[in-house]
């Protein structure tokens, strides 16, 4: 089993990754708060000839389901960019958050535009790379928090060879999906996980908050989340507070 994590704001995450032994890193390829356009690496071919695997996290404020032109139309583009990106790091797919609507928008609207991304794409030839679709732990109006709406997702998508999933402990928990089992559920309706984000929870169960714990500090027991890597088998990244991150490793490590 492959196990990493997220390395934030890092000038060279692969000397950071050898440092910390790890089997695969995650990073940004831009401002993960902006729209800027990535710029080349130097390190581009370094991190792509590694044996260390990268996936890449689109940045935060993508929302692809939205129905407002102003914010569907530069995401798109930003997708399509940072996947381009992403595969000239030779990366493993690209992370993308689920979005969500406005009140009183027909979430049918919002599954659609997602297939429009892919079926746009493929008339260029498709992504670079999967784009690993994330559940997400908040909101009424949300494209992939509940089983229910990431079924009506899969249903929009799941026709697409590049459409691919990263399941988030954290975001179901809070979002208010028992952990045990919950594999299983997801594999039902997607077929795959492709990568797990494996991280505790600050906040109780099913409270909708988006709070990130070390596996050993938060109110989801430990042994449940080595359980849901057992059983996804998919690589496994960290987004846990970087201090606590070689605690979290050398947990993984002896429990698995």
């Amino acid at each position: 089993m492959q196990i990493g994590a997220h390395l934030r704001e890092d000038d060279d995450p692969l000397a950071t990754a050898e440092e910390l032994g790890i089997d695969v890193f995650q990073m940004f390829v831009t401002d993960p708060q902006g729209w800027n356009k990535p710029v080349p690496r130097p390190d581009a071919a370094a991190i792509a000839a590694s044996p260390i695997d990268v996936v890449v996290h689109s940045s935060y404020q993508i929302n692809v389901a939205s129905l407002n032109n102003r914010l569907r139309m530069p995401s798109r583009k930003a997708v399509e960019q940072q996947a381009a990106a992403a595969a000239e790091l030779g990366a493993l797919g690209l992370v993308v958050h689920g979005g969500h609507l406005r009140d009183g928008e027909q979430s049918g609207l919002g599954f659609e535009n997602w297939r429009k991304l892919f079926e746009r794409q493929q008339d260029k030839g498709g992504f670079g790379v999967p784009i690993l679709i994330e559940n997400t732990a908040g909101g009424d109006h949300a494209m992939a928090r509940t089983l229910e709406s990431i079924e009506r997702l899969w249903d929009a998508v799941g026709d697409f060879e590049q459409a691919g999933f990263c399941l988030d402990t954290c975001h179901a928990w809070a979002g208010g999906e028992d952990l045990i089992g919950l594999v299983e559920r997801v594999r039902a309706i997607t077929g795959r996980i492709d990568v797990v984000h494996l991280n505790n929870s600050r906040d109780e169960f099913d409270s909708g908050r988006d709070r990130h714990a070390n596996l050993a500090d938060g109110s989801i027991d430990p042994d449940v989340l080595v359980g849901v890597i057992t059983a996804a088998q998919a690589p496994v990244v960290l987004e846990t507070p970087a201090p606590g991150i070689p605690d979290d490793l050398a947990y993984l490590r002896d429990s698995l």
